[in-house]
């Protein structure tokens, strides 16, 4: 009606400045991904620390059954010896006591896992075979960035709901259980360090 005409644009690549722009690209998506590792680390850290007054990790004890048995972070809190796996797996996740796999699905990806439950209950037995007196727990870990939309598993929590159930707010009352522990603590490392 105007007059106009629209012709389809040819796009030239010129090498001289897309391999470079392709190279920063790179570059800055490794960076971002190593802030990524960093910061959950750095909240692991913290979280550790609130609820633990002493912590052993990545040791291996005996099993009972004639083998070992790894345990990626134990916890000396006021409550007893607590067993935590860490799990770091942004997105919503489905999964229950009784199922095989656990799914992620992320914006990225869908994935499986096995269920990290079985091996829990093996790691709190083998740690309760050991200090028989003291209170023992497990908890699977999910860092910031997982969701449980149709339901958390038994034992599973998130960074808060983690603090919110060990960290003790009462620091005198804290150490004196604590105390009481110490034995035991220690009988634990003699069984780490034997294996």
């Amino acid at each position: 009606y105007w007059g106009f005409t629209v012709r389809p644009m040819a796009i030239q690549v010129d090498s001289a400045w897309f391999l470079p722009l392709v190279a920063v690209l790179v570059l800055l998506v490794a960076w971002l991904v190593y802030r990524r590792v960093m910061a959950s680390r750095k909240g692991l850290d913290r979280i550790l620390n609130d609820i633990a007054f002493a912590r052993q990790d990545a040791i291996i004890l005996p099993n009972g059954d004639d083998g070992v048995i790894q345990i990626d972070h134990l916890l000396l809190t006021a409550k007893g010896l607590l067993i935590l796996h860490v799990k770091d797996a942004p997105g919503t996740v489905f999964g229950a006591e009784k199922m095989q796999d656990w799914t992620v699905m992320s914006p990225e990806r869908r994935y499986t896992f096995a269920n990290p439950l079985p091996a829990l209950y093996d790691r709190i037995a083998a740690v309760r075979q050991i200090v028989r007196e003291v209170p023992v727990e497990g908890r699977i870990l999910f860092m910031d960035g997982a969701e449980f939309t149709k339901g958390t598993p038994k034992l599973v929590r998130l960074p808060a709901e983690l603090c919110d159930e060990f960290v003790e707010p009462d620091k005198a009352e804290a150490k004196r259980k604590v105390e009481a522990f110490i034995p035991h603590w220690e009988r634990i490392g003699e069984y780490a360090d034997a294996g």
